[in-house]
């Protein structure tokens, strides 16, 4: 007997009055010691087939079939069997670890509660867990992170707390929704070889939600491919890797970023001056606040960014990319000399920053996270215009009609919530809120990596397609390899704060300098398809 048993699984929403299947008839199982991928694009039924074993779902879902855990029925089953389960003999990592971790709480309270809640243990022996969990996933100098907020970590280290968060009362079955979407590829290898020996010592049963069929390839003993709610192919993973039967399989398999940004002209004036840029944020302890040491996000960073060119900044979580990010923006403060357009930006007063604002947007990493669960997608993406009023005598909503065609949504649902779009839908939101505003440079903070990979295709043809359409400078900060080199001009490779190497794209991809440059490549060759 298996020790998760799901058995011709049935879920459906009701939506406006009409009743949507989700998931049709789904059936798999897990062993223990076993590691199972589900595999699809957004909006397959992936998660909602995960969140149903414990029935997660809501009051909002109508589940119909058979799911049992060591042998006992979920469906159905008491709040206080579920409560029993939940968290402690089936455990979840989420996807997107900013909307699930508490930002009003503490890291070390977050990790307490759970352990405490199902372990009972107390005093000492619980922060002993705690730093031990927080070295197992590689979070550097736990102790000083224990008193962090989730808003004061990178999007890696938020992943790999929910990961500690996950295994800190030993589950026998380990839900995974894209467990590694915001991890840089060396610290992939790291999480996923830690879950692979804590499934061997533990006996533990696995199931892995992805869209990363490279992770997939090097993980999982079986796999099951979903697209619009069943499972259109399943069996061994060598099988399907080697002699996909499924046209759709065939489809995933071979969608990857390809192709390069179009060729930098020559005349192309300079947008972006960057002189020895630095960001270090105080450490403070005690009543008076004294600065005992420093936080080196950022230490000496110098570049040039020209219209139409896109700079591509990698380095695994914590290396200072973000933060380099949003101090070109002005959003935190930072020391050296920076230029927009040959203007020393030092010296732009509020209202001529507030102006320029709309000449420098960003796409953030979570677009969940960064659109508003009360704003209709219209409310959104027209935001910016009631900031700076450049609607140019049309009507807001001729603007935001223009702007998702352009991204590739339907105009006709721009009243729709965040809720009710796929991620790749969300995330074209989140670059058409950007591009109404018609910017000159576009900070885009890992707006792939929570994508699948067919989609992540969709979007790097997008943003090439844009940039040549409007002469945009791209920031593009990216774990992802292979999307950099899709996407870039130039590179650059960021370790703890420093630039360890600088260059053009083709010359840090064919030739890198460094061996931090070739340890990053090394990892992502290995996660290749």
């Amino acid at each position: 007997m298996s020790l998760l048993e799901v058995k011709n699984l049935r879920v459906a929403f009701r939506q406006d009055g009409v009743e949507k299947e989700a998931v049709r008839g789904v059936s798999f199982s897990v062993d223990r010691g076993e590691t199972v991928a589900i595999v699809g694009e957004s909006g397959s039924g992936k998660s909602v087939t995960a969140l149903s074993t414990v029935s997660l779902l809501g009051e909002g879902a109508r589940v119909q079939g058979s799911v049992t855990y060591d042998g006992k029925e979920m469906i159905g089953a008491s709040e206080q069997r579920l409560r029993e389960v939940r968290g402690n003999d089936i455990s979840f990592i989420f996807q997107e670890p900013m909307t699930s971790l508490n930002p009003l709480h503490t890291l070390e309270k977050q990790l307490r509660e759970s352990i405490e809640l199902h372990q009972g243990l107390r005093g000492p022996a619980v922060r002993e867990h705690i730093l031990d969990l927080m070295h197992r996933v590689g979070i550097r100098d736990p102790e000083s992170r224990l008193g962090a907020y989730p808003h004061q970590l990178s999007g890696g280290q938020r992943q790999r707390v929910m990961i500690a968060m996950a295994l800190s009362n030993k589950p026998d079955i380990l839900i995974a929704d894209e467990p590694t979407t915001a991890l840089d590829v060396t610290i992939q290898a790291q999480i996923l070889q830690l879950l692979a020996d804590l499934k061997r010592d533990e006996d533990m049963g696995l199931l892995f939600i992805t869209h990363d069929l490279g992770i997939v390839e090097k993980i999982a003993d079986r796999v099951c491919v979903m697209k619009d709610g069943e499972i259109v192919e399943t069996g061994p993973t060598a099988e399907i890797f080697s002699k996909p039967a499924h046209a759709y399989t065939r489809k995933l398999l071979g969608a990857s970023p390809t192709g390069s940004p179009q060729p930098l002209e020559k005349s192309a004036p300079r947008l972006v001056e960057a002189e020895h840029l630095k960001v270090w944020f105080p450490i403070q302890k005690g009543l008076l606040k004294r600065t005992v040491g420093h936080v080196k996000a950022v230490n000496d960073a110098s570049f040039t960014l020209h219209a139409g060119e896109t700079l591509g900044i990698v380095g695994e979580s914590g290396s200072g990319k973000t933060t380099l990010a949003l101090a070109l923006m002005r959003l935190i403060q930072s020391e050296g000399r920076m230029f927009f357009e040959g203007e020393n930006m030092r010296g732009w007063s509020t209202g001529t920053l507030r102006r320029r604002r709309a000449d420098i947007q960003i796409v953030f990493q979570d677009p969940y996270g960064s659109l508003s669960p009360r704003m209709t997608c219209e409310q959104i993406i027209a935001e910016g215009l009631g900031v700076h009023g450049n609607t140019s005598g049309r009507s807001a909503r001729d603007l935001v009609a223009e702007v998702m065609q352009e991204v590739e949504l339907p105009p006709e649902t721009m009243d729709r919530y965040p809720h009710e779009f796929s991620g790749g839908q969300r995330q074209r939101i989140a670059i058409a809120r950007a591009m109404i505003l018609r910017p000159k440079l576009v900070v885009l903070d890992e707006p792939t990596s929570a994508l699948d990979m067919t989609v992540q295709v969709q979007i790097v043809d997008l943003l090439r397609r844009l940039q040549v359409k409007y002469g945009l400078a791209y920031l593009f900060i990216s774990h992802d390899l292979n999307v950099v080199r899709a996407m870039s001009h130039q590179v650059m490779v960021m370790k703890e704060g420093d630039i360890v190497e600088m260059g053009r794209a083709e010359d840090i991809f064919e030739r890198p300098q460094t061996p931090y440059a070739r340890t990053l490549l090394q990892a992502a060759l290995d996660f290749a398809v």
